[in-house]
């Protein structure tokens, strides 16, 4: 039966916006919806509910400020944002896919995908407003998306859930966190690790329900003044991925990342900048100890829970590409690096 293309894109266009009525703000189905219905001149309106998907690739041309030299872009082209695809009740197998290392040059630099006009220096002359208690939890780690893991090799090996992700809490994301709670913890910090998943079996809503669970944390625990969000983070395209590379005396590491949201798409977050400059106060620890560990701090449009605590961060350990031994080797230097610095923000030191 033939059928006539005008009738085919009405029929599209309604579908479309049924889907989107009934979808709401879910980012993988508008994304998809976007990219089918591109082809028809549909086009789908800018949501304000907070995304489940990290637009921390590497997408478009970032603007890169930098306290001192010239500005530089980063040495990997430009690539689409991991899309994450639904989790079904069946495991996924693995893909083949390619491992490039990169090194990714990070410093006191800022990726700034956002609008906002930024005075650097003017932030971390500032410093940081955030203070540790010198009782009780001072640190929580929490991950929006524990189900996220990395590339299997040798030890490394799991049962995967998705593509790069798996259920099993001591091969993904959370086993990172685990290290990140022990090496805090050899220097005296308090550290609450929760090691619940959020993004199975439904990723949809995953940021949701992370940010019931801090409020009942820092409600419960006050002394609380520094929450991690501790991810993996994706870069690639097709089966290309890339793992990370930093120095690190002859062991195999990856990089790092810290992200901060501003809530520019609509979602109150008044103190943003507070979070930067706390950003930056870690960053600057890090660079002056293991310069090749950071890659620059990301500053989205989105807000990421961000706006329940000013000590709020993201933090990308890793790439999809790397193994969970390098994202471990990785958590440790910056635990190394970091931490001194958290101790000089307790209360009356």
């Amino acid at each position: 039966m033939k059928i006539k293309k005008g009738f085919t894109v009405a029929v599209l266009i309604v579908l479309g916006i049924y889907t989107v009525q009934t979808a709401g703000s879910d980012p993988r189905t508008r994304e998809t919806i976007s990219r089918f219905a591109g082809e028809i001149g549909f086009a789908l309106g800018e949501g304000q509910t907070e995304p489940d998907l990290e637009n921390d690739g590497e997408t478009g041309v970032p603007d890169i400020i930098q306290i001192n030299g010239e500005a530089t872009e980063e040495t990997l082209p430009p690539f689409p944002s991991e899309v994450e695809i639904p989790e079904t009740e069946q495991p996924q197998p693995e893909e083949p896919h390619v491992v490039l290392p990169t090194t990714i040059e990070g410093g006191m630099v800022i990726k700034n995908d956002t609008s906002y006009e930024l005075d650097l220096g003017s932030l971390v002359s500032a410093g940081t407003s955030v203070k540790m208690a010198s009782e009780g939890p001072q640190i929580l780690i929490i991950h929006t998306h524990g189900s996220e893991a990395y590339t299997p090799e040798g030890i490394d090996e799991y049962d995967v859930s998705d593509t790069f992700r798996t259920q099993d809490i001591e091969h993904s994301v959370i086993r990172v966190g685990d290290e990140l709670a022990s090496c805090f913890e050899s220097y005296g910090l308090k550290v609450i690790h929760d090691r619940n998943i959020y993004d199975y079996p439904s990723y949809t809503g995953s940021y949701a329900r992370s940010e019931e669970a801090v409020k009942e944390y820092l409600a419960e625990y006050p002394s609380i003044s520094v929450v991690l969000d501790v991810h993996r983070d994706s870069i690639g395209e097709g089966d290309v991925v890339y793992k990370t590379v930093a120095e690190s005396d002859g062991k195999p590491c990856s990089q790092l990342m810290l992200l901060v949201g501003t809530g520019e798409n609509g979602l109150e977050h008044p103190n943003w900048q507070e979070n930067l400059k706390f950003a930056l106060y870690l960053q600057s620890a890090v660079i002056s100890k293991y310069p090749s560990l950071p890659r620059p701090i990301a500053l989205k449009k989105e807000r990421y829970n961000q706006h329940l605590s000013t000590g709020y961060l993201i933090l990308e350990v890793g790439s999809s590409g790397n193994t969970l031994s390098e994202a471990l080797n990785a958590v440790r230097l910056f635990a190394d690096a970091v931490a001194p610095s958290l101790k000089e923000l307790r209360s009356g030191e």
